[in-house]
């Protein structure tokens, strides 16, 4: 079990005022996790919007390839793709955190 200093604990407890110290930490991780959740949504949303379809069809019909791989949409591509991926990956984070990752944000 790792140490945490005190000062660490004094922050936590007061932004995450809760009974456990523990529980203040998971706290904020959650929330920071839900933040970074939020702004790879908010890119999803946006580029289904910009071509018209979710990540998967645009990869599996090969939008990329099919515009003459432009510098605009295969940067869209890899921002999109990181976007996709990065909501499975911190989706994951909050299940070992013991959060609910489709819980309501606050």
């Amino acid at each position: 079990m790792t140490i945490v200093a005190a000062r660490t604990l004094e922050v936590a407890r007061q932004l995450a005022p809760t009974p456990s110290a523990d529980s203040s930490i998971r706290e904020i991780l959650s929330n920071e996790i839900r933040r970074r959740m939020n702004r790879y949504e908010l890119l999803n949303r946006r580029f289904a919007t910009k071509y018209g379809m979710t990540f998967e069809v645009f990869r599996d019909q090969k939008i990329v390839e099919r515009q003459g791989y432009s510098f605009e949409v295969e940067s869209d591509y890899c921002d999109w793709e990181m976007a996709v991926t990065g909501l499975v990956a911190l989706k994951e984070q909050l299940v070992k955190l013991g959060a609910n990752p489709n819980a309501a944000r606050r």
